[in-house]
């Protein structure tokens, strides 16, 4: 509980149990274990009590904000006259300066059987002006979608293929699948090895994982791919034991013979160490002690920490802070820590307290306002935060509790779950006529006739 100080309670939420399968599962099976599991993080707390806000967006607001149209012109002369008009999405989400985009990305989950074709969504986040995303798997469907963009990928090897890693052939035969077609135009900048295992209980694969970095690494250096690719993992915040104060972060005395050496390889290699790290479930725990604008990047009061006399008003930063002290302890001030996942749902079931479309849009909204300022944490100021937001879709076979079905910032057919600001859009199934709202499309003349051609042909067959 949160005491007169402000402080965080500890502790960590139960595991979930282990799925089980229907018979001819595999490929949802692949996608769903190497997919984030965030319901055992641990909990930081302070700051004072706030009623959250309960009213949800009408059906009628949502449509409205789908609904929009945009237009055709040519553009020739003083100016540019509409010729007709074509039916498409309008999305809103925050608008992010283009200088600040290398902070921000974005997780692009698949485990759903309803989302736009990876086409589709290249057109989407290449209108949202987002270049930096984050796979579960090196799906080459979606890697070769993005071949003519700008877009920066974070790829990951599952938990089930950790154990392949560790043979430096197999690793090597990977990389030249995957990684190699895609390496020319620097289009993936990390590998993930794994996803959430110190915070597991498969001793065998946690004793695997350094390991299968390190083989993966050695291949990428026998490519000559080491220096543009790095490798790392990503950490649930279960793996620590303290966290408040965030000067006092350290790590869980069992996971001690894997931390030291997974931190001396990301100082030797240079690589990130990853967090997915989640406000939203401190909050659900307990919301009559931890105060709703501080999970939110709202204007409150704030915590101190009484050995650094820092002042952190919001959660995710001492998070992050948490993390960095905890990596000293170990000897290490050399290791850059970054957020892989941070998301709020937008609904929940009744016990998850909090889940609503407005909680989300004020965290995540504020939350990249202030990457967009390359804010840094109060621990590490001259460090801007990087994250990926937790996700880009709604995705509807996700096991477990109705928020895991509800972190997305789009629904499938491309309308926001909620309004953060910039106005984008998903191309028809066509892929090739749909514009982005506020920004007109130039069509030549040729092109204008063809498709009234083709109408018109359309017309004489249809009659």
């Amino acid at each position: 509980m949160c005491n007169g100080l402000g402080r965080y309670s500890e502790g960590v939420m139960g595991r979930r149990k282990r799925r089980q399968w229907p018979a001819g599962s595999e490929t949802l099976r692949r996608k769903v274990d190497s997919s984030p599991t965030r319901e055992s993080l641990y909990k930081l707390k302070g700051g004072d009590p706030e009623s959250r806000v309960a009213k949800k967006l009408s059906a009628e607001e949502r449509a409205s904000e789908s609904e929009r149209e945009s237009r055709v012109e040519i553009n020739g002369g003083g100016g540019s006259s509409s010729l007709f008009a074509l039916p498409t999405l309008s999305i809103a989400v925050l608008s992010v300066p283009q200088s600040s985009s290398v902070g921000v990305g974005i997780n692009y989950g698949q485990i759903a059987d309803n989302l736009p074709s990876p086409a589709r969504v290249a057109g989407l986040l290449r209108s949202l002006n987002i270049n930096r995303v984050k796979l579960y798997d090196a799906d080459q469907n979606v890697l070769s979608a993005f071949l003519n963009t700008n877009v920066e990928f974070i790829i990951g090897i599952g938990n089930e293929n950790v154990e392949n890693m560790m043979d430096s052939a197999k690793a090597q035969a990977w990389l030249q699948q995957y990684v190699e077609p895609h390496a020319a135009n620097g289009r993936i900048s990390c590998i993930t090895v794994g996803n959430e295992i110190l915070s597991g209980d498969d001793t065998v694969l946690m004793s695997g994982l350094l390991p299968a970095m390190q083989s993966v690494y050695q291949a990428l250096v026998s490519l000559g791919l080491d220096k543009q690719i790095y490798v790392t993992t990503a950490h649930s915040l279960q793996i620590l034991a303290n966290s408040f104060p965030p000067s006092s972060g350290s790590f869980r005395e069992d996971l001690a013979e894997y931390i030291q050496p997974l931190l001396n390889f990301h100082a030797m290699t240079k690589s990130p160490f990853l967090i997915n790290a989640y406000p939203f479930f401190a909050y659900k725990d307990d919301p009559n002690s931890i105060s709703l604008p501080y999970a939110l990047f709202e204007p409150n009061p704030g915590v101190v920490d009484p050995n650094t006399n820092l002042n952190y008003d919001n959660m995710l930063y001492a998070q992050i802070d948490s993390v960095y002290s905890a990596i000293r302890v170990v000897g290490h001030t050399d290791v850059v820590v970054r957020v892989s996942e941070t998301g709020w749902p937008s609904r929940g079931d009744s016990s998850e307290i909090g889940a609503t479309p407005e909680n989300a849009a004020a965290y995540n909204g504020n939350l990249l306002r202030r990457v967009a300022m390359n804010q840094g944490t109060p621990l590490m100021p001259s460090i801007p935060i990087d994250v990926h937001v937790f996700a880009l879709f709604n995705e509807n076979l996700k096991p477990g509790p109705t928020s895991e079905r509800n972190y997305g910032l789009f629904y499938p057919n491309g309308a926001p779950v909620y309004n953060i600001g910039l106005k984008g859009s998903l191309p028809g199934k066509s892929g090739s006529l749909a514009a982005a709202s506020n920004h007109r499309m130039v069509i030549s003349f040729p092109v204008i006739i063809s498709l009234l051609a083709a109408l018109l042909l359309y017309s004489d067959i249809t009659s």
